[in-house]
C-alpha cells in the first residue's frame, strides 16, 4: 500500500505517493484554479491522485491507505478547512467533498506543518523527538514537532512563529497587527531594507546589482552583495542576521527543541546564513550555557510538502 501527500501551493498542486521508506515512487501536478467552485477543483485533485496512483501501478482505491493534504492555512480534526486565504477557502468541507470521489481516509493540515514532518521523519531532524521547522520565503512559516508529532495548539491555529510580536510600533503587517517577527525575518523584510538602505546610499552595490533600480532589489540581491563585502549590503544583511537570531532564541527559550530546522528560499544562501546565525542566536538564549539545540538546513525542499502530507494519519 501507499500513502499520498497533497501540497496546495499558490500556483500548482502536487501530489506524491509514498511508500513504506519513505521514498516518492510517483508524482503528479495540476494547476491551482482560483476561478472555479470548490467542489471543482476538489474534484481535480482526487482525479490526479487516481491518474498519479494508476500510472504508478496503483489502480484500485484499496491500495491507497491514506490522503494528507497540506494546505497555507488551518483546518480542523474533521477535514474541514477553516481559513485558507489564498484558495479563498473558508469554512469549506474538504474531506466530505474529496471522499465523493476517493473514498479513502483523508487528513489535512498546515503546510509548514507538513514540511516540519516531513524533515523531522525523512530529512535533518529524523531520528530526533523535538524539532522546529521555520521556512523564510516570502513571509515566515513554522511547524513545531513534539514527541514525533505535530503540536499546532488545542485550536489548531498555533506555531505561528511569524506573527510573534517583536515590536510593538514596528513596520505594519499584512496580519493587520504591526512588528510581527515576519516584517523582519522573511525575504520580503530583506528586501525592504535593502531598499531602504540605497536612498541615503546610491553607491552601494546592492543597487548597481539592480540595474539602478530599487524595484530590482530581491533578497538574493542583498545576499550576494554582502558577501561581495560592500558595506552598506553588510551593515543590512548584518543587521537582518540579528533579528533572526532574535526569532531563533524565542523559540529555543520557549520550546528548548533538539534542533531547528531552517528551509526556504532564504536558506539557499546555505553557509552565508548558517555560521552568522549559528554565532549569533546564543547572545539571546537565556541558559546560553547549557547545551543548546543544533541549527541545521532543511534537506527535502520541495519534497517536504508531499512527503509530510502523506504522513499525516
Amino acid at each position: 500500500m501507499i500513502r499520498v501527500g497533497i501540497d496546495i501551493g499558490g500556483t500548482g498542486i502536487k501530489v506524491g505517493l509514498v511508500d513504506e521508506n519513505l521514498q516518492l515512487i510517483g508524482e503528479g501536478t495540476i494547476p491551482t484554479r482560483t476561478d472555479i467552485p470548490f467542489e471543482e477543483q476538489v474534484k481535480a485533485i482526487a482525479r490526479c491522485v487516481t491518474e498519479t496512483a494508476a500510472a504508478a501501478g496503483y489502480r484500485r482505491k484499496e491500495d491507497i491507505a491514506s490522503v494528507g493534504v497540506g494546505i497555507p492555512g488551518i483546518a480542523n480534526a474533521d477535514g474541514e478547512v477553516i481559513k485558507c486565504t489564498n484558495m479563498g477557502w473558508f469554512h469549506m468541507p474538504f474531506r466530505e467533498v474529496f471522499r465523493k470521489y476517493l473514498d479513502v481516509p483523508v487528513f489535512i493540515d498546515n503546510d509548514a506543518n507538513v514540511a516540519a514532518l516531513a524533515e523531522s521523519v525523512a530529512g535533518v531532524s529524523a531520528g530526533t523527538s523535538s524539532s522546529v521547522f521555520i521556512t523564510i520565503g516570502t513571509g515566515i512559516g513554522s511547524g513545531i514537532i513534539i514527541n514525533g508529532r505535530i503540536w499546532n495548539g488545542f485550536h489548531g491555529i498555533g506555531g505561528e512563529l511569524g506573527h510573534v510580536i517583536l515590536d510593538l510600533d514596528g513596520v505594519p503587517c499584512t496580519c493587520g497587527n504591526r512588528g510581527c517577527l515576519e516584517r523582519y525575518c522573511s525575504a520580503t523584510a530583506l528586501i525592504r531594507m535593502g531598499r531602504e538602505a540605497v536612498r541615503d546610499n546610491p553607491e552601494s552595490l546592492i543597487l548597481r546589482s539592480a540595474g539602478g533600480d530599487p524595484s530590482g532589489i530581491e533578497a538574493r540581491t542583498v545576499i550576494d552583495a554582502a558577501r561581495e563585502g560592500d558595506p552598506v549590503a553588510v551593515r543590512v544583511y548584518g543587521e537582518y542576521i540579528s533579528y533572526l537570531a532574535q526569532a531563533v532564541a524565542s523559540v529555543v527559550n520557549l520550546l528548548d527543541p533538539e534542533v531547528v530546522v531552517i528551509g526556504g528560499g532564504v536558506s539557499k544562501a546555505g553557509d552565508f546564513l548558517m555560521e552568522p546565525l549559528r554565532k549569533e542566536y546564543p547572545r539571546y538564549v537565556i541558559f546560553n550555557d547549557q547545551p543548546m539545540p543544533e541549527i541545521k538546513l532543511a534537506v527535502l525542499g520541495s519534497r517536504a510538502g508531499v512527503i509530510g502530507a502523506a504522513m499525516l494519519s
